[in-house]
């Protein structure tokens, strides 16, 4: 089933999530549905609250769907480390539609988490698989993209967003 997605500024998106008590069948098919939303929406990660729901779990597929075993369902993850060169790309995100802008993370990622199956396990990422596992991480802990921009360039984000939204032209997985 296809969620909507939330947009900046709802409130949702600014909160913390609670964690995953355990991995049944409703939280298996909170992950089902966020990933039909998310290839709905031709993105490569989603976080629940950015369809509305308060819980510590995130989809990711930074194939965008062209290669089913890059499909990542991941509960209550834990950033264990953070290492190499900056990586400074562009980002863009399906809550902030039509907005892309540079942000330098980590270039790798050491996280734990649980998968569909209840099993933990952890991935050591680098490069783009880092990057989306640190910004849905970022989405659990009501942080977006814009917030690790500069002030400046933050707030002219934000001010473009307000008048496309003045506008009707903002929606919500558009690019």
């Amino acid at each position: 089933m296809i969620l909507d997605i939330k947009t900046f500024p709802d409130e949702v998106l600014r909160k913390k999530n609670e964690p995953v008590a355990a991995v049944d069948d409703s939280v298996r098919k909170l992950l089902s549905d966020m990933v039909d939303t998310m290839r709905s929406a031709k993105g490569v990660g989603l976080a629940a609250p950015q369809v509305g729901v308060n819980k510590r779990v995130i989809v990711i597929d930074i194939s965008a769907g062209e290669n089913p075993d890059s499909l990542m369902k991941i509960i209550n993850p834990e950033i264990l480390e953070l290492s190499g060169e900056p990586d400074v790309n562009e980002e863009g995100c399906l809550s902030v539609p039509g907005e892309y802008e540079v942000v330098a993370r980590p270039s790798r990622a050491v996280v734990r988490y649980i998968k569909e199956d209840g099993t933990e396990a952890v991935v050591e990422a680098e490069g783009f698989l880092a990057r989306a596992l640190q910004h849905e991480i970022d989405h659990l802990n009501g942080v977006l993209f814009i917030d690790r921009l500069s002030m400046s360039k933050r707030e002219t984000v934000k001010k473009r967003i307000r008048k496309r939204i003045s506008t009707g032209d903002y929606v919500a997985g558009r690019g």
